[in-house]
């Protein structure tokens, strides 16, 4: 085989550019952009969640850029269908959901559910944690619980959507007391920021989230931590599991990434290899551990048969709340 001269010139005049170039992103870059959908407003948790794919796939040299869109409303089922119609086969396209979006479709009784959607990957998992303001009479979970079994329309306790994750641990709560879980007196809030006006204020007797959520506050003494929902302790936080004080009570709010209906198998393939690249770089890693998030990364199938288990166990609670 002969190299004509034009060749070999032009070959050499493209080496200093292709050296030039960063080599992580020659090597691993699987997609020159991602649209990064997120059915919730800025700031929350599935924003967060979001905003860390793309830390993480961006310091890894997977992905270019990437660009979002915040769509909010009725814990995501606003922005659910836009994505649906008009993101469909989009091979790039990728939606952050969880938990609060299962129970969501459910109680709302949605024509567009998280079934419209491809499931890609789960990522994270987070224990939510019942907290009290830092001025309140109940100084133990014992004294909240008491309260709660005596009279539990009496116990306002503030969290995010209706029928979401946190309005699904009290419901099991108020029933491993003995009482009836339509009995619950929650509170439900748009975003985190009035929910904890509310509790500081002491408006609401509890509140729930994700234990993120409320961290600032609890570490500046505004509020005080009674128990977290986990099947374990969360790492460097020293607050009992309502299982540890005797309540077989466990929750945890999952979030993960969807595809666009309607793209291929291969195309599907291609974004869950981008999620299982970015889940075994360090940079992923160091944010879980920054943000106590629990790794419970499941991809593919997998994923989309436990989503499935999810879907039944969630209607069963919900059913119990008089929701579905």
């Amino acid at each position: 085989m002969t190299i004509s001269r034009r060749n070999l010139i032009a070959a050499a005049a493209a080496a200093p550019i292709a050296a030039s170039l960063p080599r992580v992103a020659l090597a691993q870059q699987l997609f020159e952009s991602i649209l990064m959908f997120v059915p919730a407003a800025p700031g929350g948790g599935w924003d967060g969640t979001g905003r860390a794919i793309e830390q993480a796939c961006k310091g890894a040299g997977l992905v270019g850029a990437f660009q979002f869109e915040n769509v909010g409303g009725a814990g995501g089922m606003v922005g659910l269908p836009r994505f649906v119609n008009q993101r469909k086969g989009m091979a790039n396209a990728m939606m952050v959901g969880g938990s609060v979006m299962v129970g969501a479709g459910i109680q709302n009784k949605s024509p567009v559910t998280i079934k419209d959607v491809v499931p890609l990957a789960r990522l994270t998992e987070e224990a939510g944690v019942i907290v009290v303001p830092s001025s309140s009479p109940h100084k133990t979970w014992k004294d909240l619980e008491a309260a709660i079994k005596e009279n539990p329309k009496a116990v306002s306790v503030a969290g995010g959507s209706s029928g979401g994750t946190d309005h699904q641990l009290l419901g099991k709560i108020v029933k491993a007391l003995g009482r009836n879980p339509r009995e619950a007196a929650y509170v439900a809030f748009a975003g985190g920021g009035p929910a904890n006006a509310a509790i500081i204020g002491g408006q609401v007797t509890a509140g729930i989230s994700g234990y993120s959520e409320f961290a600032e506050q609890i570490q500046a003494g505004r509020m005080r931590p009674l128990a977290v929902s986990g099947n374990r302790r969360i790492p460097g936080v020293d607050v009992p599991t309502l299982t540890e004080l005797g309540l077989p009570v466990t929750a945890a709010n999952w979030r993960g990434v969807f595809g666009a209906p309607g793209i291929s198998t291969a195309q599907r393939d291609q974004l869950v290899a981008l999620l299982t690249k970015m889940h075994d770089a360090q940079g992923w890693k160091d944010l879980l551990a920054q943000r106590k998030w629990t790794d419970v990364f499941l991809a593919g199938d997998e994923f989309a048969k436990v989503l499935t288990t999810d879907i039944a166990d969630t209607e069963a609670v919900m059913k119990d709340l008089g929701l579905a």
